[in-house]
């Protein structure tokens, strides 16, 4: 096997990187924190033994320690798990001279604004956009298209950071705010665009050298902003094959990923688009990577292949467990996200009584909270499963009705 150089914080307890590599493991040179790899001592010792751990993740020193360990150990591919190191492990690779996502791919990918440039050159439709390089283009671009407008950094993720401006007063308290925001208001880090009416759903799957080789739409329970800023659950639903929605936001997720620079190899996607009142797909946004919350849960139990631990593997040198596309999921089922409130947590007293339901308590008794961080921030976690999508959404309903009859927070 390659040897491989893997960017990864995500906790070795919750994660399972030996059980997802196996033989590969063995292959890899980990670089990780000590607070990702807490309690899994002897894990890291026995399947990760080339390892660096950083104490700043995010730091660009991680990224020289990588180089590093990689020239080292002689690392031939270079591999990420989360969306922060997609580009990080792209501009490794171009150093390396390693075969892979190119950093015009990942710019591609991650820069939000250059996302919509290019799918707009294409023919896409997109909302209307511009950068906000300082204060000034903010307000022209709400000046030509007026309020409500999203402004939002340009490689943000999970909605951190992400404002509704409605007013005035709300561009005033945006602007007041630098000081802060953890993403700093200086050029190259902003941009604006038109506050978009429709629904809003998310594609996911697996895509290679600009096309997909399988891929399956969901509809959002609702704003992944607004559930930041309002503290609302969050969730999504599987389409039914039969449903119109099904093929056009499927073929919209492929016209995406043709009109972006490809990846040569597999990825994991994760596309965000509305469809308008006119029946027509919009785009939000598209990472190469899986999805977050349980959707790559979700799209195991419909199609049999965990998105996360796929497009790991295939950056990894694996072949692809599932290399075709499904004509349907396997049952209809869909994920709820239940919002954590302000102060003390008061768990239910008893296990949910809604019929097909899978749910986790995510935060101990006594927990304190202070509301959402981010989009899939969450104190439990809800798999729900029915014979039809629209069982499933009344599923969901019930089962956000019981938590906050059972729930307090003091």
């Amino acid at each position: 096997m390659p040897r491989v150089l893997l960017f990864s914080r995500q906790p070795l307890t919750s994660r399972p990187l030996q059980e997802w590599l196996d033989e590969t493991a063995d292959s890899v040179v980990l670089i990780t924190t000590p607070k990702a790899v807490a309690e899994a001592e002897e894990i890291l010792a026995t399947h990760f033994p080339r390892h660096r751990l950083v104490e700043d993740y995010h730091s660009w020193a991680t990224e020289q320690a990588a180089e590093e360990a990689a020239r080292e150990h002689g690392a031939e591919l270079v591999a990420s798990t989360s969306e922060s190191d997609v580009l990080r492990a792209a501009r490794l690779r171009a150093r390396l001279g390693a075969p892979g996502q190119s950093v015009e791919s990942a710019t591609a990918y991650r820069d939000k604004l250059v996302m919509k440039r290019t799918a707009r050159a294409a023919g896409l439709r997109v909302p209307s956009f511009a950068a906000v390089e300082g204060p000034m283009d903010l307000l022209d671009f709400i000046d030509a298209e007026g309020f409500p407008v999203v402004i939002k950094p340009r490689t943000g993720a999970a909605a951190q950071g992400v404002s509704i401006l409605r007013s005035p007063a709300d561009v005033t308290a945006f602007l007041e705010g630098g000081r802060e925001s953890a993403v700093s208001h200086v050029p190259g880090q902003w941009m604006v665009e038109s506050f978009a009416r429709g629904d809003l759903f998310h594609v996911d799957g697996i895509m290679r050298d600009g096309r997909i080789v399988h891929s399956w739409p969901c509809e959002y329970t609702g704003g992944l902003a607004e559930r930041v800023i309002d503290g609302a659950p969050l969730g999504s639903v599987l389409l039914e094959r039969d449903d119109a929605r099904t093929e056009v936001l499927r073929q919209f997720a492929a016209d995406v990923v043709a009109a972006l620079p490809a990846a040569p190899d597999p990825l994991a996607f994760h596309l965000e688009a509305w469809i308008d009142p006119d029946g027509e797909p919009v785009m939000c946004e598209i990472a190469s990577r899986a999805g977050g919350a349980l959707i790559a849960e979700v799209y195991e139990r419909a199609f049999g292949v965990q998105l996360a631990k796929e497009g790991l593997r295939a950056q990894c040198g694996s072949d692809l467990t599932l290399d075709h596309q499904p004509a349907a999921p396997a049952g209809l089922l869909g994920w709820l996200l239940l919002p954590a409130g302000h102060g003390t947590f008061v768990p239910p007293a008893e296990s949910c009584p809604v019929p097909g339901v899978e749910l986790e308590v995510k935060l101990a008794a006594g927990t304190r909270r202070d509301g959402v961080e981010h989009a899939t921030d969450a104190a439990a976690e809800a798999l729900v499963h029915a014979g039809t999508a629209e069982e499933v959404r009344k599923r969901m309903a019930e089962v956000t009705k019981w938590w906050h009859a059972n729930t307090a927070w003091q």
